[in-house]
């Protein structure tokens, strides 16, 4: 599956993807990994058998299932890894065409480059962030210079980054990915989530395919969001919580949806943390460092099939691991 980001589509950013037949392409400007003047390309295939079946034979048309899996938020590195060990495996057995991962915890509060290199190659299509996405300031320059990593959209002008774009999947099918936050308990000061999604919207007219997701605490909040949009996206799910919700569903105009996803990382934990980590800031005791849970982690993804020429999700459901 090629993927190629679409000019002027790109979060308003005039930017255009690197295309290679076959394979996706991710440029990366990270001194970090290489030196400025020279970008550290990555191709990996993508998609599993639904994929290979679709191929890019001319004359087939867009008409297709498309099978798109949706991770929930990464925590720290124990969720980097349980990502590297599973996911390509995880595609395979659901044939899955496209695949959107939260990463926004991967360094446990914000997301590192060497972090977001790692979910790329675990076998994301496309990364999205949240409340801590300028938690670790070594992401800008690569935010900047990487179209496949989302921040939430509705933030102020000018931050760096995109919060939206627009991405070949297969059979050149145009599938746009929008990365918002709530307000609700989060941030008074974001444009509202509903706004910034009609406006996006009004932008998005070649899009074949249009997945959202929500970062917020307030499931009222993303419920309201999937009803609002129900009939213009074909797939919304909430992230934040890192509490896997049971309400998958399709609403009555087509839109998939499930409240949150979840999390990848550590199973015995409090939203990944360590429990006596978190028991000690409801006990009023001293500032702490993150510090991930140890032992076995689970993995949290909703799996969203949709009718490309219907433009409807047509199944939507759990595939969640546990170690």
């Amino acid at each position: 599956m090629a993927h190629s980001g679409i000019q002027g589509r790109l979060g308003g950013r005039n930017m255009a993807a690197d295309r290679t037949r076959g394979y996706k392409t991710v440029k990366i400007m990270k001194k970090a990994f290489c030196s400025p003047r020279k970008c550290s390309i990555l191709e990996r295939k993508t998609g599993g058998r639904a994929a290979a079946r679709a191929g890019r034979a001319g004359g087939q048309g867009k008409a297709m299932e498309l099978r798109v899996l949706a991770v929930g938020d990464v925590v720290g590195e124990a969720g980097v890894t349980c990502l590297r060990d599973h996911l390509s495996a995880l595609k395979r057995l659901h044939s899955v065409d496209f695949t959107v991962v939260n990463g926004e915890n991967a360094a446990g509060v914000g997301i590192l480059p060497r972090q977001a290199q790692e979910i790329f190659n675990a076998g994301a299509d496309v990364i999205t962030l949240g409340n801590h996405c300028w938690d670790k300031m070594q992401i800008l320059e690569y935010l900047e210079d990487t179209p496949y990593l989302l921040r939430p959209a509705n933030g102020s002008e000018g931050l760096p980054g995109r919060g939206f774009g627009i991405f070949e999947g297969p059979r050149g099918l145009q599938i746009a990915v929008v990365n918002l936050m709530g307000r609700l308990s989060m941030n008074a000061h974001l444009d509202s989530p509903f706004h910034k999604a009609d406006a996006i919207l009004n932008t998005l007219g070649e899009a074949d395919v249009v997945l959202l997701e929500l970062h917020a605490e307030a499931t009222s909040e993303k419920g309201a969001l999937a009803w609002y949009l129900d009939g213009r996206v074909q797939a919304l799910w909430g992230t934040h919580t890192h509490v896997p919700t049971a309400d998958v569903q399709i609403l009555p105009g087509g839109c998939g949806f499930v409240t949150d996803l979840g999390m990848t990382g550590p199973q015995q934990s409090v939203l990944g943390l360590r429990p006596e980590q978190a028991i000690n800031r409801f006990l009023g005791g001293l500032p702490e460092r993150f510090a991930a849970a140890a032992g076995p982690c689970k993995l949290d993804a909703v799996l969203f099939v949709i009718d490309t020429e219907q433009k409807r999700c047509t199944q939507a459901l759990r595939c969640d691991i546990r170690e």
